[in-house]
């Protein structure tokens, strides 16, 4: 039975109300400004809760705009670098205490994987791959100077910063035109996992490859902070037809090209750790129309941050997949106790295969005897495909294809046989004994007894595994 609110409690909500009304209105009656009275900027654990609303918790709040920056940071020195495979961190450099970066939109002839590239527009000669870090309370400073044939902004996204530095084109500032040169500049005054993108014809621009991460790391973090190993990992998706050359920026659906850093399996770098590492991973999601369910093999792990928010201990919750939506990041943390080649793959099953896995009839469980030699005369290299399924095998490698265009690809696994994934995977790889984290340490050497392989006559007798025609449930 619902609780009756007295006439007294109903007052007494009313009351604080209006105190809560009165605290945000200055001496002319006028409401406060955001930006509130500099001073040095505090980290998240020194803010004030919010006057006019107590029960949020202040990370809810950006806080004063005009704060006096902390000092910069440098790495190795209060933060260690995230591992980007497949890409890098934008340089910087301390100007007067000013953290300044300089990113560059131009055209990029980008390879997604040694049998397909494309002409793509991307930041400083990478298509998905360029991270940009900092560290909260820094001042920083971001040129941006525009190469390709049409205007651009940029939008830095999830981030606290002044209206006119939100990077809208139109909207908040006036385009950058090709050849120019503009100047972002504010104070970060959180820490997360962040992204930035292209937002003028985002359709086009972001659809071409202008995405990218920004990781802010906390300033003094706590020792949880700290970890092994921290990946970031941008996910994207395109629509590349055979033969062409050009992403399609016009469709909105049915992506063939799904990538993770701008590459696709078995093009994607592997994640190389040791065994025991506290490993991070900072997902984003910046494809036009898709999420993304990320599924781990062999691992529980737990989601730690949320869109550049962290969740607290009590919160966070074990996973073995965790959706990442479109515009959203997500941070995931597990100990890499389990040695092995860990497949890490979005599990859309559409979304691991490439072009060639796209638009073909449904052929399975026809019966295609004689149709072959019944086309060649007109097709001499006709091959009636995907009536036993799509796993094609080394024989993709070695079919004629429309020029620049790849199959579902996948690649010869430690046991000869073909890993029948492509697009958005990539390799957890975990070693007991490990020379180097740069190094790919190869197959994994699975100690005996330890590989799921064809049963013995010996092993089906034992069990009393009966290998009759019929169905042996009851």
């Amino acid at each position: 039975m619902d609780r009756k609110i007295s006439r007294r409690h109903i007052l007494s909500i009313g009351a604080a109300t209006l105190a809560g009304g009165v605290a945000l209105l200055g001496k002319d009656g006028q409401a406060k400004s955001h930006a509130g009275d500099p001073s040095s900027y505090q980290p998240s654990p020194g803010q004030p809760k919010s006057v006019n609303r107590p029960y949020w918790e202040k990370s809810y709040s950006g806080g004063p705009i005009d704060v006096k920056a902390l000092p910069a940071v440098l790495p190795g020195k209060g933060y260690k670098p995230v591992v980007v495979p497949n890409g890098g961190a934008l340089a910087f450099k301390v100007v007067d205490g000013v953290k300044v970066f300089h990113l560059i939109t131009e055209e990029v002839d980008h390879f997604f994987d040694a049998g397909l590239r494309a002409k793509c527009w991307g930041f400083n000669g990478r298509v998905n791959g360029t991270v940009i870090e900092a560290v909260e309370g820094e001042r920083i400073r971001i040129y941006v100077t525009n190469r390709l044939s049409v205007a651009t902004a940029i939008h830095w996204h999830g981030f606290y910063l002044p209206n006119g530095m939100d990077g809208v084109g139109g909207l908040t500032q006036p385009y950058i035109k090709p050849g120019d040169t503009v100047k972002y500049e504010w104070t970060l005054r959180q820490h997360g996992t962040l992204m930035y993108h292209a937002h003028h014809d985002e359709m086009t621009q972001m659809g071409m490859g202008m995405i990218g991460m920004f990781v802010v790391h906390p300033r003094n973090p706590p020792a949880e902070y700290f970890v092994d190993r921290d990946f970031a990992l941008l996910l994207s998706e395109w629509v590349i037809e055979a033969g062409t050359a050009r992403p399609n920026t016009l469709k909105m659906n049915d992506a063939n090209v799904l990538t993770i850093n701008g590459k696709v399996f078995p093009a994607t770098a592997p994640l190389v750790c040791k065994t025991g590492d506290k490993v991070r991973l900072r997902i984003g999601n910046l494809s036009a129309m898709s999420h993304h369910p990320l599924h781990l093999h062999g691992y529980h792990f737990r989601v730690t941050a949320t869109d550049g928010e962290n969740i607290p201990l009590s919160a966070q919750w074990p996973e073995t997949t965790v959706l990442v939506g479109v515009g959203q990041t997500r941070n995931l943390e597990f100990i890499a106790d389990a040695p092995g080649d860990w497949a890490l793959h979005c599990h859309m099953t559409h979304h691991v295969m490439n072009q060639m896995g796209h638009q073909f009839p449904n052929l399975v469980g026809v019966k295609p005897q004689g149709l072959d030699e019944k086309l060649r005369p007109l097709l001499p290299a006709y091959m009636t495909m995907g009536h036993e399924g799509m796993d094609m095998g080394r024989m993709a490698e070695l079919m004629p294809m429309p020029k620049n265009t790849i199959s579902m690809k996948g690649k010869a696994g430690p046991f000869g046989d073909y890993i029948s994934m492509g697009g958005m995977m990539t390799l957890l790889k975990v070693r007991d004994r490990l020379k180097s984290y740069d190094d790919d340490p190869g197959w994994y050497d699975h100690p005996a007894g330890t590989v799921a392989v064809k049963a013995s006559e010996q092993e089906l007798q034992r069990d009393g595994i009966e290998l009759t025609a019929g169905s042996n449930v009851r």
